[in-house]
C-alpha cells in the first residue's frame, strides 16, 4: 500500500498547481522508490517507457513547423479568411469546428486536428477574428473566453468522437479485460455503437454552449462599451 503514495504526489502537485511533468516525473520516482527499485533500475525504467513511446515526442516536429509558419503570417491568413464569411460568428465557426472534430475522430483521423497544429495557429485566430469583425479590437477578457472554447470545442470533439472508432485504444482495452475476466465474447462494434448516442449528446450539448457564445460576447462587448462612454461622458 505504501507506494500508492506516488498518487497522492500527483494529486497534491496538481492542487497546488506546479508543473505537471516534474509532478509526474516524481511521482514516478518516489513510487518506484518505496516499491523497491533501485535508482537505476527507476531511471531503466524511465528510458523504456520514453523508447517505447517515442511518438509522444513528435510535438518536437510539429511546434517549429508551426512557429515558421506563424512567423509568415498564418495567422493573419486565417484572420483574413474568416472576414470573407460575414454570416460565420464565432458561436458558429466553433460550432462548425466541433462537429468537424468529432467526425474526424469518429473515423480515426485524431490526429487531423489538434490543439498544437490546429487550435493555436487557425481556429483560435479565426474565432477571435470573427468576434473583432463585429465588436472591433477585443479585451484580454473576453479573448481569453474565445481561446478557452476554442480549446473546448477540441477536447470534446475528441473525447467523444474517438470512442465511435473501432480501433481506438480505450475500445479495445475495454473489450480485452471484460473478454479476459468474465470471460464473454464482446465485440468493439458493440462498443463503438453504444457510444454514438453519447457522442450526438455531446455534440448537442457543446454545440448549443457555443452558440450561445456569441450572445455571451455580445452582452459582454456592449457593457463594457456603455460603461467606457459613461465614463468618457463624466470627464
Amino acid at each position: 500500500m505504501i507506494v500508492l503514495l506516488g498518487v497522492l504526489v500527483v494529486v497534491i502537485g496538481f492542487a497546488t498547481k506546479r508543473n505537471p511533468l516534474l509532478v509526474v516525473g516524481v511521482a514516478g520516482i518516489a513510487t518506484g522508490l518505496l516499491g523497491g527499485l533501485t535508482p537505476g533500475k527507476v531511471l531503466a525504467a524511465f528510458g523504456e517507457g520514453f523508447a517505447s513511446s517515442r511518438a509522444v515526442t513528435i510535438f518536437a516536429i510539429t511546434l517549429p513547423v508551426i512557429g515558421l509558419l506563424e512567423r509568415y503570417g498564418l495567422q493573419e491568413q486565417a484572420r483574413n479568411l474568416i472576414a470573407r464569411f460575414g454570416k460565420l460568428t464565432t458561436g458558429r465557426f466553433l460550432a462548425l469546428y466541433l462537429g468537424l472534430r468529432q467526425i474526424g475522430a469518429a473515423v480515426g483521423l485524431t490526429n487531423v486536428f489538434g490543439h498544437a497544429q490546429t487550435v493555436r495557429p487557425l481556429a483560435v485566430p479565426m474565432a477571435e477574428g470573427a468576434a473583432e469583425r463585429k465588436y472591433g479590437p477585443l479585451p484580454d477578457k473576453t479573448r481569453e473566453k474565445v481561446r478557452s472554447f476554442s480549446a473546448s470545442a477540441d477536447n470534446i470533439g475528441l473525447f467523444f468522437g474517438e470512442d465511435v472508432f473501432l480501433a481506438v485504444g480505450s475500445i479495445l482495452l475495454i473489450t480485452g479485460f471484460v473478454n479476459t475476466t468474465y470471460g464473454t465474447h464482446l465485440e468493439p462494434l458493440h462498443l463503438a455503437l453504444w457510444a454514438i448516442p453519447t457522442a450526438l449528446c455531446a455534440l448537442a450539448v457543446h454545440g448549443w454552449r457555443l452558440l450561445r457564445l456569441d450572445r455571451a460576447l455580445e452582452r459582454e462587448l456592449l457593457t463594457a462599451d456603455v460603461g467606457t462612454a459613461a465614463v468618457e461622458a463624466t470627464k
